[in-house]
């Protein structure tokens, strides 16, 4: 028997500039790509590697400090196999000053980390160990930035269906009066054509009242979805809001596990949500696909294809994986796309790898 007691965890905070893309002109996600990677080191050498991407938030030394005093002494000495146990001890260990933030993408980390870990040790990629449904999954792409202006999210808008995509993602709202959304969402339309699916992101910008007036003006260029409408506390303004659009409205990716999403999940109204894997881990997002399944909800998680491709080929109320290749360059094999949809891998656990030189040069100074 291979040997999964916990030996070590290992944390590397890292910096990077973004890739010379000039599809990602017009993002607003910092200046760098700042990451928390963390590896699990098991008696027998094995090791599971988790990580968090944390976009725009600045909090990579808090959630290492977070790693090392609140994590690490409770993971060394259990077996890697303990995978809901670590979780449930985690979260309890935390919870008076956690339940969700720091801690809670703390110990996501981690729980990626030990889903690779057994994934690794039983010679299967995660999709095949949880129980495959396909192999091929439909995605959008996403990332026709709001920077870019109308004309900019058009141009990305048709690079993405050039490439085989059937649906993409642009953003709305922060850049003034909506009725330039509506512009804007028509310069789509009319770029990609009748048949191609367009989402809609808001990011939190708008209230209720403000939602409905803009996603009514945008049911005449058929959107597929108006996503996070309204900020993430706002639960009755979601429910407003998809009582009174006919356009699905959809969200979750700012929520932080299941008891955050519950008043979501105890009202169904919005069909497909968006949870992230940073926000409660593997372990979390396959919970609340099935409670999703329950009530007729399908699952379209927020970003990381690369990880969530595991979740949705295991799952039978996929929707969408979204693909902005945010960290593509990184990956020794990065996530594999044909035709607009992604492809499983079949390397066993999560089947990533960051290049070498990604973990030497970049690690975050001071």
């Amino acid at each position: 028997m291979t040997d999964l007691t916990i030996r070590e965890l290992r944390t590397t905070l890292l910096q990077l500039p973004w890739a010379a893309d000039p599809w990602l002109a017009g993002h607003a996600l910092g200046a760098t790509r700042d990451l928390v990677v963390v590896e699990v080191v098991t008696g027998s050498g094995l090791a599971g590697m988790g990580y968090l991407h944390l976009l725009n938030l600045p909090l990579q030394r808090t959630i290492g400090a977070c790693l090392a005093e609140a994590m690490a002494p409770r993971l060394i000495g259990r077996d890697a196999t303990e995978v809901e146990g670590i979780w449930q001890d985690l979260w309890r260990a935390t919870l008076t000053g956690g339940r969700g933030g720091v801690t809670m993408m703390a110990q996501s980390a981690i729980d990626i980390a030990l889903w690779d870990v057994l994934g690794k040790a039983a010679g299967l990629p995660l999709h095949r160990l949880w129980g495959h449904v396909r192999s091929r999954i439909p995605a959008y792409g996403s990332g026709c930035f709001r920077g870019a202006l109308g004309e900019g999210m058009a141009a990305k808008a048709k690079h993405y269906v050039d490439q085989g995509y059937r649906a993409i993602k642009m953003q709305a709202a922060h850049i003034g009066d909506w009725r330039q959304d509506v512009r804007n969402l028509r310069l789509v339309r009319d770029t990609v054509g009748p048949d191609v699916e367009i989402m809609i992101d808001i990011n939190m910008g708008w209230t209720a009242d403000q939602a409905i007036i803009a996603g009514r003006a945008f049911q005449d260029y058929d959107p597929y979805w108006i996503e996070e409408p309204v900020t993430a506390d706002d639960f009755a303004g979601y429910l407003r809001c998809a009582e009174a659009l006919t356009t699905r409205v959809v969200g979750g990716e700012t929520h932080f596990g299941r008891a955050d999403l519950k008043p979501v999940l105890a009202n169904p109204r919005l069909p497909i949500l968006q949870p992230d894997p940073m926000r409660g881990g593997l372990t979390e997002l396959r919970k609340i696909a099935t409670v999703a399944e329950t009530w007729g909800m399908s699952m379209a998680p927020h970003l990381f294809p690369e990880l969530n491709v595991h979740l949705l080929a295991s799952i039978p109320n996929g929707a969408w994986i979204e693909q902005m290749g945010l960290l593509d360059d990184l990956w020794v094999e990065p996530p594999r796309f044909e035709a607009g949809h992604a492809i499983a891998p079949e390397r066993p656990g999560h089947g990533l790898a960051f290049k070498p030189e990604v973990l030497r040069d970049h690690v975050l100074k001071g």
